[in-house]
């Protein structure tokens, strides 16, 4: 049978199966192939009795990050608010940046509307063609379109501290429980909370993450394969990188750079260009040798 890991607690897997969790283990082969089941995984498993089983075999994958630990993310809501803390511009591009390299697509997400104006902030994100709402789970504005973007997917929500992540997730789904057995748990509270990242099912056909670690994706943005491809992380360079005098522009400074142009003619938003400059020199000096 085909099923998802929605939860994963030492060398217990917790995998539905069209509504119905199985206890599963992995089998031994998984540690020689240096392969190990991930929440988000799609598995192939055999059944032992009517609430057990073991994984056979770990489905191709769209993605798998390290922090926090979790496989074929499909969205990430990057969620800023208007003030206590005002959106970070870089900390938004960044994660749109390493979103893309990873094939996740980036949904942008102002909350806490009813105390400013995101209008310029929304623009930017627009033109930029990410999918951005302005919302408020205080007064319920937007969250109902946010919601349905969460349908037939796997999705996540980052963002600093204060944002108001929780109030957000809360006021989108109401209270989440998960049925593991015998076990109910509660997304963001209650005595069954744990530090493991879960999965949750929701609406139509669709998992949203709990995940406490997951303020710590950007640290994802340190690889030299992540260097090499940063230009192709910023889609709204896309159709400029060609017509660059030189194959080796590095978009920053250079003459003849189609990129630079295209700002300069409001193509660009300026400030994706000047987080693209910051992020190559946070980039520059790794080499091909020092993540392997």
């Amino acid at each position: 049978m085909n099923g998802l890991i929605i939860k994963a607690i030492s060398s217990f897997y917790y995998v539905d199966v069209d509504g119905v969790v199985y206890e599963c283990k992995a089998r031994g082969n998984f540690r020689k192939s240096g392969v190990s089941p991930l929440v988000g995984d799609r598995v192939v498993i055999s059944t032992t009795d009517f609430s057990h089983g073991v994984i056979e075999e770990v489905l191709p994958r769209k993605n798998a990050l390290t922090r926090p630990l979790i496989a074929n993310v499909d969205k990430i809501f990057i969620v800023s608010s208007f003030n206590c803390p005002s959106p970070d511009m870089f900390i938004i591009d960044r994660l749109t940046a390493v979103s893309v390299y990873y094939g996740i697509e980036p949904i942008i997400v102002f909350n806490k509307c009813d105390t400013g104006d995101f209008s310029d902030y929304q623009r930017i994100y627009l033109n930029s063609g990410f999918k951005t709402f302005v919302v408020s789970a205080k007064e319920d504005i937007g969250i109902y379109e946010l919601k349905k973007e969460t349908e037939n997917c796997v999705s996540v929500f980052a963002g600093n501290s204060g944002v108001g992540k929780s109030s957000l997730i809360n006021s989108i789904f109401g209270d989440l429980n998960l049925e593991t057995g015998d076990v109910s748990v509660k997304l963001g509270r209650g005595r069954h909370t744990t530090r493991q990242t879960s999965l949750f099912k929701i609406g139509v056909g669709g998992y949203i993450a709990d995940t406490p670690g997951f303020s710590s994706f950007e640290g994802e943005n340190s690889s030299y394969d992540f260097k090499i491809n940063l230009e192709y992380s910023f889609p709204d360079f896309k159709d400029y990188i060609d017509l660059c005098k030189f194959n080796d522009c590095t978009h920053t400074c250079e003459k003849g750079c189609g990129v630079i142009d295209a700002v300069g003619k409001g193509k660009i938003e300026k400030s994706r260009h000047e987080s693209y400059i910051e992020l190559f020199n946070q980039l520059k000096n790794i080499k091909e040798w020092s993540n392997k």
